[in-house]
């Protein structure tokens, strides 16, 4: 027995120390500006600025690639804040501010076909093959892919209701901006 005990921690140091050496040997810097850009991101993950998550939103940012209107849940202020930072200008004028939305699924419709659940990016629907399907409203972030790909049109999209907890009051001279 104490042979194998020994055996597992001379291995275990040993790829750990492998490891460690690996990990300093192929570290890959990473630009200041994308990980900036995407600490200014909501961080949602929804792919409806068109790439795949906010890290690659952040890089073709940092490349001028894209342009910093493209994030839904992210509104103006994020907009704003991602001009600013990058020193362009932003044309603002025909952006409008979404109001924040979950899905709801229409419990009669729903046929149980599985594709709003393989689409949900970050697993706010419940439920299993052929059976009916339900949205955990904390989770969803409104991203509408669930609610485009639905083939019975049992998904909608709510407004999220103002309440005590989610209420804020606009800052004084915001609306002067």
């Amino acid at each position: 027995m104490l042979i194998a005990v020994g055996s597992l921690t001379v291995m275990g140091v040993a790829l750990g120390g492998i490891l460690g050496v690996a990990a300093r040997l192929l570290h890959v810097e990473e630009d200041p500006l994308e990980v900036e850009l995407q600490g200014m991101l909501p961080g949602s993950q929804c792919g409806q600025c068109g790439f795949v998550g906010c890290s690659q939103y952040a890089a073709a940012l940092a490349k001028h690639e894209a342009p910093v209107t493209a994030c839904a849940p992210g509104g103006k202020a994020v907009a704003e804040a991602l001009a600013k930072r990058l020193g362009i200008s932003a044309d603002l004028s025909e952006h409008e501010d979404q109001v924040p939305e979950y899905a709801v699924i229409d419990e009669d419709l729903c046929i149980g076909c599985m594709r709003c659940i393989q689409d949900c990016s970050v697993d706010a629907i419940v439920g299993a093959n052929k059976q009916v399907h339900t949205v955990i409203a904390e989770v969803c972030h409104g991203c509408t892919k669930c609610f485009a790909i639905c083939p019975t049109e049992a998904i909608h999209m709510c407004k999220v209701p103002v309440t005590l907890g989610n209420w804020h009051w606009a800052k004084p001279g915001a609306e002067l901006h």
